[in-house]
């Protein structure tokens, strides 16, 4: 069966040529526009393109889920859900039904980017040359962190080992324009899924240009990316490297005033700051168009959100700095940023996070300050100096995001707490607590209750090729 190209729709529906014999019209049908039709030319491989971004983008995927899902599997002493929808309900709870419709969207929209993606990469060839390397860059950057996201929650932890057995997820390279005997793929071993990642975001670090465009694939949100994924899998030199790289790029800037970071920097509702200077790679948001579901449950009413569905509990509270000044501010300003606010009945008044507070603001799917943490964290593991010393990095961001003293001196437990302060509920919790082998609740890192499950509705479609966790 053809697929319905619906990133396409509205680009090809006015400007479309239609080629005639004889005062005859063969005119695609207006629901749908085939792949000879989509890839033909290099302004339309360009606009299937930006529909990948669109993927990306939607509620179910770096729209907010993708974050939302990583800190509902955290530790349930820290936040806690308190919203009506069942579906994330399931998740911070650990028992996530086959059929749980949050989940299946979210596999189903990964897939969907990495197809678009699929179709760019297989029409290059029309695309001009002068942009040629730029539009493949960003094409397997886009089929690279859809991999990536899928892997880190529907498989086992790279840090479980058996990597080369442990069932990942179906890796897709080519792109499902019917549905045949092709179509059916199994999961990938672990091991291969990260090759296949790594494999796609180098090259696309090679082929990107910096630009101040921060809502598409650059060189430097593939440096930041391979940095993640290279800290996943343990590969602390990569990790510190690329990282470093992502740095010194010079593309962005560490925020002075850490409120700012977030919220399109602003610092009140009638703030009129459009730009969040630390995000590497975010995902657009106004009042026309894009979705940030890290807003809708993570903020309240009077924000422009729902009553408060995650509550931020005192246990997370208490990891930070209490001292304050002589006015009675927190010199950390990371604690400062929580505030108390409306909530349903069972969490009215409870603790919520700023980073979310305002509506049609851009969601930072990868910000500078974890490079700066990344890179402390990976030379103080191999005793290292890259770029500066361990202490140097955690002293810098801590100097720019709180009031507090400079350190004389971190371990590794006080990098790995700096860090989870400073990236707190922005949607690395549990890929954090898995990398370094910890735990949730007692429940150990690899256990399967912390994995999403494979939708029913995608092994039931499979072939018999697709085995649940």
């Amino acid at each position: 069966m053809k697929l319905a190209y619906k990133f396409i729709l509205t680009a090809f529906m006015t400007g479309c040529i239609f080629w005639s014999c004889d005062g005859k019209l063969d005119i695609e049908p207006e629901q749908e526009a085939s792949e000879e039709l989509a890839l033909i030319s290099d302004e339309n491989v360009k606009k299937v393109l930006n529909g990948s971004y669109n993927e990306l983008s939607d509620e179910y995927f770096y729209g907010g889920i993708v974050q939302l899902f990583s800190e509902l599997l955290t530790s349930t002493t820290e936040i806690r859900w308190e919203g009506t929808f069942n579906q994330p309900r399931e998740v911070f709870n650990k028992s996530i039904l086959t059929t749980n419709s949050f989940v299946s969207s979210l596999w189903l929209q990964g897939y969907d980017a990495i197809n678009i993606a699929n179709n760019v990469l297989s029409a290059l060839d029309v695309v001009n040359e002068d942009d040629r390397d730029v539009v493949e860059g960003q094409a397997l950057f886009v089929r690279a962190v859809a991999h990536f996201e899928l892997v880190r929650l529907f498989a086992k932890p790279y840090s479980a080992g058996n990597t080369t057995s442990n069932p990942g997820i179906p890796i897709k390279l080519i792109p499902t324009r019917e549905i045949n005997e092709e179509s059916y793929v199994a999961r990938s071993p672990v091991e291969d899924v990260y090759a296949q990642i790594l494999d796609d975001l180098i090259t696309a670090e090679e082929k990107l240009e910096n630009s101040s465009e921060v809502a598409v694939a650059q060189k430097t949100a593939a440096a930041a990316m391979l940095s993640r994924v290279y800290l996943q899998m343990e590969n602390y030199e990569e990790a510190r490297d690329a990282a470093n790289r992502a740095i010194n790029y010079n593309q962005f800037t560490v925020e002075s005033v850490y409120a700012k970071t977030f919220n399109k920097g602003k610092l009140d509702a009638s703030d009129s700051e459009t730009v969040t200077l630390d995000g590497i790679f975010q995902m657009p948001v106004s009042a026309q168009d894009g979705a940030n579901e890290m807003h809708i449950y993570w903020s309240i009413t009077a924000y422009g959100a729902r009553a408060g569905d995650v509550a931020v509990l005192p246990a997370h509270l208490a990891l930070y700095d209490q001292s304050t000044d002589g006015s009675g501010a927190y010199l950390d300003h990371r604690l400062a940023l929580f505030y108390r606010g409306e909530g349903n009945s069972i969490g009215t008044g409870d603790w919520r996070s700023g980073k979310w507070k305002f509506l049609n603001s851009n969601l930072s799917v990868v910000r500078l300050s974890e490079m700066y943490l990344t890179r402390a964290e990976c030379n103080l593991r191999l005793g290292t100096a890259v770029g500066a010393t361990a202490l140097e990095d955690i002293n810098y961001i801590r100097g720019l995001h709180t009031a507090l003293p400079a350190l004389t001196s971190i371990d590794l437990n006080g990098i790995l707490l700096e860090r989870k302060l400073e990236l707190a509920h922005e949607g690395q919790g549990i890929h954090d607590i898995k990398r370094i082998k910890g735990s949730v609740d007692g429940v150990a890192y690899d256990d399967v209750s912390l994995l999403l499950p494979i939708p029913q509705r995608e092994i039931d479609a499979s072939n018999g090729v697709l085995v649940q966790n």
